[in-house]
């Protein structure tokens, strides 16, 4: 009975990924042509990634600014204060992803978005006061209130991404906001490049506005990600597990371009309905006292959630691999890079500071151009090998890097063609970054948890990038001074054994539905009666007859198929 129903449940799992694949057809670019519609939803969801980016990009550029420099004063000549100065933002965003997973449960996605965009807008209005005269204060306090705005953003809308996108190009859809991440930096880059000649590039004729233009654009795709995000659809995994199926149902329909009695559309309904009922149900049974979904209870859920994480083997691998695959992706020193790399352009022989901001824009052009391939194929080519690859090449070039900079940190101005050398490497590694760790590290985090704990789930790994991004942005600076080229070596040896975790540890994920991933992930382990009570859903909404009709197998005849693709979901296992 029990063997029966561990089988069965992971049997339709299985025999709803197959049937998937045969009517949804082919991933990759003529994938998203064919969901032009959700393409274009979660595209414009991604100004929030532009948001991001720009706020990366644009700061590198301003630390270098004279007229920035002279009226921060120490805040810019001493490196520890400039690091305080430049990652206080990630401190901001690190609290603010960790009051999005309530903020995306109570409120939706949807109005998550609106009101971390609000959030964002008034932090750049402080940031703007401090040409009044209040100097540091005024852009610690507006650069931490942006990082709350930035950090919810980064967290709810890969969120958003993956719970509208249909499993055939989820990956490509949810790598659309490192591509906007990638787009926001190379503009902020070449906006700096123009305004640094605003009065001059000297400290006595360069003007504030230099300085203070960049700083106050960011206002305006904050506006544009508010007022359209009030005319796009909430996401159907949320309305469902919020009781509102009627409505999940129109909007699968509206972003699938197919009758709401289409084959497909139903049997994407009926999925996550499954998963939905399943944990509310189990949460009821464990929490009784939290049954009804009113604010106060979700509140108190959301540590229930958190707790949950840490409760099951399964689960925790989940925890492992969300926050270990963020801490790599910072400490590969790609923050470093964007931060400071008009400061390390500068180290690397570039004394004149327009100079170095042109090399920073190269940086933002290579970047998002990478970034295109992984949008396009990543649910072809899958997300290990991307990372892996990646990987290697970053660490690679951190330590042909560190021996350049090793044998001619002295020596710059008779060894030109050393340090364009190694500026080269910089490109280059930026290039790695791009197609791999940049979009594949958020599909990862965004795509592993089961529903009633996804919100949890991700802010937990983005609690994880936040807090690393703050880190290397703190120490960077003072790491470029003492240890020089030991800082590349650092950044090169971390990224290698980032490589050798998501080549031993994390399993293949591509072209499942995040109800799969629970098979992917053994979760059979956490309880024989989880299996029995899915099974019992899966009978009761339809699911099973859908699936057994579609196969020729009667309402009773389980032994056959159950046994097979008990087998199936074993071999996963095995290859996980």
């Amino acid at each position: 009975m029990v063997g029966g129903g561990t089988a069965g449940a992971a049997g339709i799992f299985d025999a709803a990924l197959h049937k998937r694949e045969a009517m949804m057809g082919k991933s990759g670019p003529s994938a998203l042509w064919k969901n032009f519609k959700v393409f274009r939803v979660a595209a414009f969801a991604c100004i929030g990634g532009v948001l991001y980016g720009y706020n990366q990009g644009m700061f590198s550029g301003v630390l270098a600014m004279p007229a920035f420099q002279k009226h921060m004063g120490e805040y810019t000549a001493n490196s520890t204060l400039k690091g305080w100065l430049t990652a206080i933002l990630e401190l901001g965003a690190w609290i603010g992803t960790l009051l999005s997973g309530f903020l995306a449960e109570v409120l939706s996605r949807k109005y998550g978005v609106l009101v971390a965009s609000s959030v964002f807008i008034l932090g750049v209005i402080i940031q703007a006061t401090a040409i009044t005269g209040v100097g540091h204060d005024a852009i610690l306090a507006g650069r931490f209130i942006t990082g709350m705005g930035v950090g919810s953003l980064a967290m709810i809308i890969p969120i958003y991404n993956s719970e509208v996108a249909p499993p055939e190009v989820r990956g490509a859809l949810v790598a659309t906001q490192q591509l906007a991440i990638c787009f926001g930096i190379m503009i902020s880059f070449w906006i700096d490049y123009g305004t640094n000649f605003i009065g001059g590039t000297d400290i006595e004729t360069q003007a504030d506005a230099a300085w203070l233009t960049p700083i106050c654009l960011q206002i305006a795709p904050a506006v544009i990600l508010f007022i359209g995000m009030i005319f796009m659809p909430f996401s159907p995994r949320w309305l469902i597990h919020h009781g509102r199926e009627d409505e999940a149902l129109a909007v699968l329909s509206d972003l699938r371009g197919l009758a709401l009695d289409h084959e497909l559309v139903r049997l994407e309904f009926l999925e996550i309905k499954a998963q939905s009922e399943f944990e509310k149900r189990s949460i009821a049974e464990m929490f009784p006292h939290l049954r009804e979904q009113t604010p106060w209870n979700i509140f108190k859920l959301q540590f229930v959630a958190i707790k949950k994480l840490f409760q099951t083997r399964a689960m925790f691998k989940r925890v492992i691999i969300a926050t270990v695959t963020m801490f790599f992706q910072q400490w590969t020193g790609i923050n470093a890079v964007l931060y400071y790399a008009p400061s390390i352009f500068q180290q690397l022989g570039l004394d004149n500071t327009t100079t170095s901001l042109l090399a920073t824009g190269v940086v933002g052009i290579v970047m998002f151009i990478a970034t295109i391939p992984s949008v396009l194929w990543i649910d072809r080519v899958g997300r290990k090998p991307v990372l892996t690859i990646g990987a290697i090449g970053m660490a690679t070039c951190h330590i042909v890097i560190a021996v350049i900079v090793a044998k001619n940190i002295d020596q710059w101005k008779s060894h030109e063609a050393a340090g364009w050398a190694a500026i080269c490497m910089v490109w280059l590694f930026v290039v790695h970054f791009g197609y791999s760790w940049g979009p594949c590290a958020w599909i990862i985090v965004a795509e592993i948890w089961p529903l009633s704990t996804r919100p949890y789930g991700v802010s937990l790994g983005a609690s994880s990038n936040w807090m690393n991004n703050f880190i290397v942005g703190q120490v960077t600076p003072d790491m470029l001074k003492h240890i020089t080229y030991g800082t590349y070596i650092l950044f090169g040896l971390l990224t290698y054994m980032g490589a050798a975790f998501i080549w031993f540890f994390v399993p293949e994920t591509k072209r499942l539905t995040l109800e799969e991933m629970d098979v992917i992930f053994g979760s059979e382990g956490t309880a024989q009666a989880d299996f029995e009570l899915m099974e019992q859903i899966n009978n009761e909404i339809g699911l099973a007859a859908m699936l057994r009709g579609d196969s020729g197998h009667a309402s009773g005849e389980e032994k056959g198929p159950v046994v097979t693709d008990e087998k199936k979901v074993n071999e996963h296992h095995e290859n996980a």
